[in-house]
């Protein structure tokens, strides 16, 4: 039982980290080095914390990126 739930947990953290690189390819990020990737989403998460319009700005560019491609 024990086993079989720790093979779920990881099953769902991969596919989590599945979806969040299709992510960074989505935007157009695939080729950039992972130090820069790493601190922009650092910064990204500092200002998302600060200030709620940006936040709901980014929101909103995020959201229409998903529906042209109907996701």
């Amino acid at each position: 039982m024990r086993q079989a739930l720790s093979s779920e947990a990881r099953k769902k953290d991969t596919r989590e980290k599945i979806e969040l690189g299709g992510l960074i390819a989505k935007a157009g990020l695939r080729y950039e080095k992972r130090a820069v990737l790493l601190g922009a989403l650092i910064e990204l998460g500092r200002r998302l914390k600060a200030d709620d319009a940006e936040r709901a700005r980014l929101a909103a560019i995020g959201a229409e990126a998903f529906g042209c491609d109907g996701e």
